[in-house]
This record gives structure tokens, C-alpha cells and sequence, in this order.
């Protein structure tokens, strides 16, 4: 059996994750022909990458990031770092003839965007993916294949939100993905996955060809990362008109100013045929509305119906814990992870998997997105 060792480089909440989601491929997915491997964790801090070490299953622990480029045992780097260090991470590992397993966004702008784009043309043989890891729930991919299969004909209108109701509380200590200088912003954070599902989904070949945008900012002073008086410098919450190149017109809402709400990703959308919704926080089910339905006395069979998703993955994904068991949000990362695996065992990325490619697509929207704010005009993307 092969075996796929993974270095991840950070120490964070996403290192964590994704550590875990590779921990546990085995339970869920069976007979793998590769053995994923936690090889090597990397922190700035010694003694805190030996403890996570040894608390999370790695090998080994390193501080130097050019030594794990340059170990040719290492296979895969895994880059969980704030989003000011991606950029730097990608072109190093890409030179070092690395697989990259990358999370969202890929960069913090559209001129970084185009050199991770440039270089990784130069080495096409390498497997490397985006973190959008909300593609991978039963009832999207199933939304997808409605989309695929026509059953929504041409694309009407679209309406997709994230919302988060984490920066209420002002005198909560900003972190990283507060502050423009790690690159961090709503827009980038959530706003990245609610655009990476509407291409998913929309944009089969109608590709989002002009936006507006506009960002807000509700507590201009809030408590630094030092725990002093701050003045916030990245954007809370911010809201998208989009429009596709075949008409359809749409909003993409991201937020962590939604009073109320936990991680809450929604999406509908509606086309000629049909129409489907999805949320996140009731991620077992996707609403499908079959407009060719006879219609008739007391409704016919006209309505939305509830298509039981769950963990109805493909095979070998659908053994443990069994299809009817209810979906998790962790579940989403492993399967993004053993898809992304087994491009790298067959050298070949699935093409559910999201690219490099798609990750500079969305970093476009996004950075015109930002334009349409300062500029206060639609901006083609």
C-alpha cells in the first residue's frame, strides 16, 4: 500500500481539522489503496508543535518550513496558515514539486492570484486543491446533479448567505481573521465559500461576469488583539449583487454581524424548470420544487419536496456510519480530503474537487467585488 505523507503547516483550528479528517479516513472509507500519513506538523514554536505532536498523531514536528520542502518523504503540504501566508507557501512548495492541499481563499489578492496561477501552469504535474470543503455535502452534490441533469432548466435568479454572529460582541478580542493585515475580512472568510458554491452550482459554463459590491463596517472600534481599544480595519459583513453570462442575477451574502445565527449557509435557487434549497444547519435534506409537475385541484402534485440526502455518499464512503446516519460538519472535510487523496494516489484531481484554477476564479469576484465597494459601480469581472 502506498503511503501519502502529509506535512500540515499550522497549529490552528484548520490544522486541527484537517489532522482529524485524516486521522479518521480509514473508519469511513474502506479499503483505501493509500495510507494517509500525519508525517510532519509545522509551528514557529517548538514546544508547542512537539505537543500537538503527540496530542494529534504526527511523526514528527519541525519549525523550519524549507526543511519539510526539502524532506522527499513528505508528499503533500497542507497549508492551514492565516491568509497572508498563503502565497508565499504555494510558490515555495510548487518550486519544491509539492502537492498542495490548500485552505480558502487561495491568496489575498488578484495579482498573488495570477502568480499562484502562472507557476502552477508550469508544474501541471502536481495534484493541488482548494479548501472549499462545502461542496462535499450529500444534498449539494445532489443539487449539483439536478443542475447537471437540467431538471432547473435556465438559471432565473440566485440567493446564497453565510452568516455568523460572531463580531456582535465589540468588546470581544479581534483575531486574526479580523485584521486586513493577515488578509482576513468577512468577504474572504465566509464570503469565499458562498461564491464558491454558486459557481459549483450556477455557473456550469455561465460564468459570474459582473458584480457590485458593498462592504460594512457596524463597530468601527472594537478591542485589538492586544486587548486595547482597536480601530477595525476589515470588513464584517458584506453583500453581492451578481450577474451570469446567461442573465441570471443573484445575491451572495457574507456575515458575521447576523444576530442569532451559528454558522447558518443557505442557498436557493431558481430556474425555469425547477428550483432546490439548502441549509447548512439542516444539511441532511435538500428541497427540490419540480415545476413540470402536474399542477391540479388542491395543488396537484405541485411542491417542494424533501430529498433524503444524509450520508448517502458513493461507495467507499458510505459503509461507516452507515447513509441514514445524520451528516456532520467534520464529515464534509474528510470527504473533500479523501477525494483530494485519491487524486494524489491516481494523479488526477477530481474534477468535484475544487483547483487552483477555481480558487483564482473566486479571488477575481472577490477582489471586484472590493473595487464595486471603493469605486461604488458595477465592475465587470
Amino acid at each position: 500500500m502506498k503511503n501519502i505523507n502529509i506535512a500540515v503547516i499550522g497549529t490552528g483550528f484548520m490544522g486541527k481539522t484537517h489532522a482529524y479528517s485524516v486521522a479518521n479516513l480509514p473508519f469511513f472509507y474502506e479499503n483505501l489503496p493509500f495510507k494517509a500519513v500525519l508525517h510532519t506538523i509545522c509551528s514557529r514554536d517548538k514546544a508547542k508543535g512537539e505537543a500537538i505532536k503527540n496530542e494529534w498523531g504526527f511523526r514528527y514536528c519541525e519549525t523550519d518550513f524549507e526543511k519539510i520542502l526539502a524532506d522527499e518523504n513528505i508528499d503533500v503540504i497542507d497549508i492551514c496558515t492565516p491568509n497572508i501566508h498563503h502565497h508565499d507557501a504555494i510558490i515555495k512548495s510548487l518550486d519544491a514539486k509539492k502537492n498542495i492541499y490548500c485552505e480558502k481563499p487561495l491568496v489575498i489578492s488578484d495579482q498573488e492570484a495570477d502568480s499562484v496561477v502562472e507557476k502552477f501552469a508550469e508544474n501541471s504535474e502536481l495534484v493541488c486543491a482548494m479548501v472549499f470543503h462545502n461542496r462535499f455535502a450529500p444534498a449539494v452534490l445532489r443539487a449539483r446533479q439536478l443542475t447537471e441533469a437540467g431538471r432547473l432548466g435556465r438559471i432565473i435568479s440566485f440567493r446564497c448567505a453565510y452568516l455568523h454572529n460572531s463580531n456582535i460582541d465589540a468588546n470581544k478580542t479581534a483575531g486574526w481573521k479580523q485584521t486586513a493585515a493577515n488578509g482576513g475580512g468577512v468577504l474572504f472568510d465566509l464570503g469565499s465559500h458562498a461564491i464558491d458554491l454558486m459557481r459549483f452550482l450556477c455557473c456550469r459554463g455561465d460564468e459570474i461576469v459582473s458584480v457590485s459590491g458593498k462592504s460594512q463596517i457596524f463597530f468601527p472600534v472594537r478591542k485589538g488583539m492586544d486587548g486595547e481599544p482597536w480601530n477595525t480595519d476589515a470588513d464584517e459583513a458584506f453583500y453581492i449583487t451578481a450577474q451570469l453570462r446567461g442573465g441570471a442575477v443573484g445575491t451572495i451574502e457574507a456575515s458575521k454581524l447576523a444576530t442569532g445565527t451559528n454558522s447558518d449557509l443557505s442557498f436557493e435557487i431558481y430556474g425555469e424548470r425547477g428550483a432546490v434549497k439548502y441549509s447548512l444547519m439542516q444539511p441532511n435534506f435538500l428541497e427540490f420544487y419540480d415545476n413540470t409537475s402536474p399542477d391540479g385541484e388542491y395543488g396537484g402534485e405541485k411542491g417542494f419536496t424533501k430529498i433524503e440526502c444524509v450520508q448517502r455518499y458513493p461507495k467507499p464512503g458510505n459503509i461507516f456510519p452507515g447513509p441514514r446516519s445524520p451528516l456532520s460538519w467534520l464529515r464534509l472535510h474528510m470527504h473533500s480530503i479523501y477525494l483530494y487523496l485519491d487524486g494524489v494516489y491516481n494523479n488526477s484531481l477530481s474534477e468535484l474537487s475544487p483547483s487552483f484554477y477555481d480558487g483564482a476564479a473566486v479571488q477575481k469576484i472577490m477582489e471586484k467585488a472590493r473595487l464595486s465597494d471603493s469605486a461604488g459601480r458595477w465592475e465587470p469581472v
